[in-house]
């Protein structure tokens, strides 16, 4: 016997859970780039909704079998649950190294580029929000791809940044590192944004 969930509620509102604590831990993260908080007390934090947002992908991926009547296509649905939670492991990855290479103080581009991942995930936010009624998901994609552009000129800085000299080889290392994961991840919300698009240009 099928467990019918309901349309419109279930994978919607699972979908927006893990948006909105992808955001929070951007904005976590973004705490220590600022100098508002020791990374320790960061990496905890991302942690913990990490693991949440685990619990959320793992409910929605066992949901998919067992649901008779999916509010979009059961392959979108593995595809964005799978996506979000990439995300929220490459700002996981980010803080880790930051605790791996005892890295105390951010770097004025590492600023920028915490926040550009503060900018894009809050973009997420919106757009998963909209996509119950698909009005307003494409808006907001846009924004992404513009936000990665950004981003990706504030990785390239970054990097250049590095060997501009009297930089020491290992912390030259430690940071490319780094930037490279900041990196990642803005590309992967890209990544979310490319399955919204295709999922609102099925039912359009």
């Amino acid at each position: 016997m099928f467990n019918i969930l309901p349309r419109e509620e279930k994978y919607f509102d699972q979908f927006s859970e893990l948006a909105r604590r992808i955001h929070e831990s951007a904005r976590m993260l973004a705490r220590f780039f600022s100098g508002e908080s020791p990374v320790a007390g960061v990496a905890d934090q991302i942690k913990r909704l990490e693991h949440e947002c685990d619990e959320i992908s793992h409910q929605i991926l066992r949901g998919i079998d067992r649901t008779f009547i999916t509010p979009i296509d059961r392959e979108d649905i593995h595809r964005l649950a799978v996506r979000l939670d990439d995300v929220i492991d490459l700002i996981d990855g980010t803080v880790r190294r930051l605790v791996l290479y005892n890295i105390n103080e951010p770097t004025p581009i590492s600023k920028r580029l915490a926040q550009v991942i503060v900018t894009v995930t809050g973009e997420l936010v919106e757009a998963v929000a909209d996509l119950r009624t698909q009005k307003g998901v494409i808006e907001h994609c846009i924004r992404i791809k513009q936000l990665e552009n950004e981003g990706d000129v504030a990785y390239h800085e970054a990097v250049a940044s590095l060997f501009r000299g009297g930089i020491d080889t290992i912390e030259i290392i430690k940071w490319k590192d780094v930037y490279e994961n900041m990196e990642a991840c803005i590309d992967q919300c890209e990544g979310v944004a490319h399955v919204l698009e295709s999922v609102v240009l099925k039912h359009s």
